[in-house]
């Protein structure tokens, strides 16, 4: 390739970003437009020119395809070497960007090792098991069968796979959220699957749209820090429930990952501990727990869980 092809390759602040995650590991497809945010048809274009100029390559691992950066790029005694150290001192700097692909991919990982498509290789010196047929689905809804038929909201559900797996187990889901289109998307996926006992509702956190104490379960995931009233959220999640029913709670810790806001509508940087507490005490919740959801070495992300029950009044 010749140098101002090349130089046009590389002027591309996708391209250059696509690579620095490669030069880091090994992804697929998936796993790199999940960190990009770019479309999959994008990122396959951009990974096809990268290939045809020998700067990345790619691995087929059973029904995965991997891209990883090619060996000619970092060889010492290769003509692209010196390109090679121009990179790494590039992708060693700090940028905003740079930040917000990190924290994606760590979240890549965390997915990765909850994953048992994984189990089969070895990775970093670690000894993986094989267990053909275990899947944490799997004992989720296992467990699931040990509660009784239960009333749950599911407030600020998003596009519904969680409320699609409640509903394997509850007596009947309402499923509420402000945006009519992901409750669509929602609604459909239900209807594909033939779940009948799930009704989907369009409304805001503060305001849920169901009567005074008419469920046994309020489910909020990844919810809370959407609210514009975090504390009002909470009180509304009370007004609903039954006596001595409980809410389900699932966020994240402070953090100082500002990206989220502008890139996924956060209104808060997560809570901490004692906040998360005193916000549900002040709702007026009793029996309040408070546990580390997920924390992984390098993640930015901590997933707090709390729990609490409404009072018998």
């Amino acid at each position: 390739m010749s140098a101002p092809d090349l130089l046009r390759l590389l002027g591309d602040e996708t391209r250059l970003r696509l690579l620095r995650l490669v030069s880091r590991e090994a992804l697929n497809v998936s796993e790199l437009t999940a960190v990009l945010g770019v479309a999959q048809s994008g990122v396959s274009r951009h990974l096809s020119l990268l290939k045809d100029a020998d700067i990345v390559v790619e691995q087929r691992v059973g029904t995965y395809t991997w891209y990883r950066l090619s060996p000619s790029l970092t060889d010492r005694e290769s003509g692209q070497a010196p390109l090679w150290v121009w990179l790494r001192e590039e992708f060693a700097k700090p940028s905003p960007a740079a930040k917000e692909d990190d924290a994606r991919l760590e979240e890549v990982r965390r997915v990765r090792k909850e994953s048992f498509t994984e189990h089969g290789a070895a990775a970093k010196g670690e000894r993986r098991q094989l267990v053909p047929g275990r899947s944490w689905a799997a004992w989720a809804r296992a467990l699931s069968m040990l509660l009784p038929p239960l009333d749950v909201a599911d407030v600020g559900c998003g596009e519904g796979y969680l409320t699609l797996e409640t509903a394997a187990w509850a007596r009947h889901v309402t499923a509420i959220d402000a945006s009519a289109d992901v409750l669509a998307r929602g609604r459909e996926l239900a209807k594909r699957r033939k779940i009948r006992n799930i009704t989907w509702k369009r409304g805001e956190l503060e305001r849920v749209p169901l009567d005074d104490a008419s469920v046994d379960v309020v489910l909020l995931s990844q919810a809370l820090h959407h609210a514009a009233d975090p504390g009002q959220a909470l009180a509304e999640a009370r007004r609903i429930l039954r006596p001595k029913a409980r809410v389900l709670l699932l966020d994240l810790r402070e953090h100082d990952e500002v990206w989220v806001q502008s890139k996924l509508g956060d209104r808060w940087l997560g809570f901490e501990d004692d906040e998360l507490r005193d916000l549900l005490g002040g709702a007026g919740f009793v029996d309040i727990r408070l546990r580390v959801g997920a924390r992984g070495t390098g993640d930015p992300f901590t997933v707090l869980i709390a729990a609490g029950t409404r009072g018998a009044k």
